[in-house]
């Protein structure tokens, strides 16, 4: 900025700077961020069959709600086009495991990504030209309109079937070549999500995760000291996207299936929720979350049967009522009563 800047634009530029350098990790979190991968990591060993692979989708469903962290907890801008993000990366890895013999791992990953990232640049740069309900709303648009395709585009597709494929094995060229077992694709995924996370977390606390935060919280006035609001919109959606792509490789190499209905704006509401009920602007939160209501429809479904959906719409409602801060909100307070 000029020597003309005002001094109020000065000052939040030196606000922003400053809260950049004041987000670098201290000891005690690298020791719990330690701990809870290791534990993680270990729950394998003693979880049975069902609960193990419980525990690695509710990774993957996590990673998908930090990825819709960073636009609603630390942007604002609530997003119901993730699915289209989650989905698009399903069938990305798809296309790789069917077109190449035999199946790469790393080529799934590159195109499952690259295809998640072509459609997140697609939505960002019409979705972001619009604020608030009208984002949420396009973002919402773009899904059906993705889902619509995939669906009906039975002959690249596989439409309302969707694709199998083989899981493809673990390799590092010259090195090794083995199948994945159940522990094995559990910590690789604990391994994709963890570095993830710190990526994500390196984000929210560098200058341009400040401005983010600028912007949700004062959009007219992160505009006025100079800064293009819109850009770093559109590169907040394509970063988002990115990371939920990521979640639907996961996915797609967990389950050797991509179904349209990943591509459901329901993938997407069920998003926020995770978001909600955990905590918004955390990170952490969003796993927390994800986490809670994975669990929380899993027992209910035993006990409910097909009705279990009431008492976890009133759980809900309950938690938005008097939990609004989510669940990582209330462990916050009650350990600093």
């Amino acid at each position: 900025m000029s020597a003309a800047t005002p001094p109020a634009a000065r000052a939040d530029e030196r606000v922003i700077d400053t809260r950049a350098r004041a987000g670098r990790p201290s000891a005690g979190y690298w020791t719990g961020f330690v701990i809870v991968v290791a534990a993680l990591a270990a729950s394998p060993l003693v979880l049975p069959e069902f609960w193990q692979r419980f525990a690695t989708e509710i990774l993957i469903w996590g990673l998908l709600a930090m990825s819709s962290d960073l636009l609603i907890g630390y942007t604002g801008m609530v997003s119901f086009g993730h699915s289209a993000f989650f989905g698009l990366g399903m069938y990305g890895t798809a296309a790789a495991l069917l077109a190449v013999r035999p199946p790469s791992l790393w080529l799934a990953l590159a195109a499952g990504l690259g295809a998640a990232a072509v459609v997140a640049m697609f939505v960002a740069y019409f979705s972001t030209r619009l604020r608030d309900i009208y984002f949420a709303i396009t973002t919402l648009v773009f899904s059906q309109i993705f889902y619509v395709i995939i669906f009906t585009w039975t002959e690249v597709t596989g439409g309302e079937n969707g694709l199998t494929f083989r899981q493809p094995r673990f390799a590092l060229p010259g090195l090794l070549s083995v199948p994945f077992t159940r522990d094995g694709l559990h910590w690789f995924v604990l391994g994709a999500v963890a570095i993830s996370y710190l990526l994500l977390r390196r984000i929210t606390q560098s200058p341009f995760g400040i401005v983010l935060q600028s912007i949700r919280e004062n959009e007219p006035r992160t505009r006025a000291i100079g800064y293009h609001v819109e850009r770093y919109k559109i590169v907040a959606v394509m970063l988002s996207g990115l990371f939920a792509g990521l979640a639907g490789v996961l996915y797609a190499i967990q389950n050797k299936f991509a179904a349209p209905d990943f591509v459901q704006f329901i993938v997407s509401g069920e998003t926020v929720i995770f978001n909600v009920m955990g905590g918004m602007g955390t990170l952490v939160g969003p796993v927390a979350g994800a986490a809670f209501f994975l669990l929380m429809k899993e027992v209910l479904s035993r006990v409910f049967y097909e009705y279990y959906l009431i008492p976890v719409g009133v759980i809900f409602t309950v938690m938005v009522i008097f939990m609004p801060q989510g669940l990582l909100g209330f462990a916050r307070r009650a350990l600093n009563r």
